[in-house]
């Protein structure tokens, strides 16, 4: 399983891409990167999903290649049981090395299962480990601002102190989004700079890039800026 796997990506492999990509994912070493275009890798993974001996390799930590973690990614996305796809991601989490694995492993069945997911979640939050962390606060900002929304889910995340750039990226991330979606209830956390200088700015230039943040917002969000 896992030597077909390496095969079917490398036969998948577009080195201009790979060459594109490379640049885009810093945190990983160049060889590591095989350069399998997104849209191959889920198909792919939809494929493998439905086979028999495919805990083989979402059991063979760590992998190799970086596409490798990506198909994990998409594979765990696509699983239909919760509790199933929540033990496959405690076993990977601590194996995500890069903010795209992080990023694109979104599994869909965690939408159905909200109440199920939180405290999972907010444990991660407090991992040591940067894309455990990462991807903790990008679950809140997926799942947890719109009918689940509760106040104490930002100032957990306004609580975290990081040196890691893409831990304070995705808090910034997540801040951004708060304001566009509950605004009355997040712009407080700005006013009151409950956030580092970096991330507070960071969050504030990123709200006002968005057009789901109206005018007048944008423009107090402006004078709120850390100088």
């Amino acid at each position: 399983m896992l030597e077909q796997i390496r095969e079917e990506l490398f036969r998948l492999q577009d080195k201009k891409y790979r060459d594109f990509q490379i640049k885009l994912i810093p945190t990983v070493e160049p060889e590591t990167v095989i350069g399998v275009r997104t849209p191959e890798l889920r198909k792919y993974a939809k494929q493998l999903l439905g086979s028999k001996d495919i805990s083989a390799f979402l059991t063979a930590l760590p992998h190799t290649f970086f596409d490798e973690n990506q198909l994990h990614a998409f594979i765990i996305s696509e699983m239909k049981d919760f509790d199933e796809c929540l033990g496959y991601v405690k076993h990977f989490l601590p194996y995500v090395d890069n903010w795209a694995t992080c990023d694109q492993m979104s599994p869909k069945v965690f939408k159905k299962h909200r109440q199920e997911l939180i405290n999972p979640v907010l444990g991660w939050i407090k991992s040591s480990d940067t894309y455990t962390v990462r991807f903790a606060v990008g679950m809140l900002m997926q799942h947890y601002l719109d009918e689940s929304f509760e106040l104490k889910y930002p100032k957990i995340v306004a609580d975290i102190r990081s040196d890691e750039y893409y831990v304070n990226m995705m808090i910034a991330w997540y801040f951004a989004t708060a304001l566009a979606k509950q605004y009355e209830s997040v712009i407080p956390f700005l006013k009151n700079r409950q956030l580092d200088a970096w991330t507070h700015n960071k969050a504030i230039q990123k709200a006002v890039e968005s057009y789901r943040i109206t005018p007048e917002q944008k423009e107090y969000l402006k004078s709120l800026k850390i100088k």
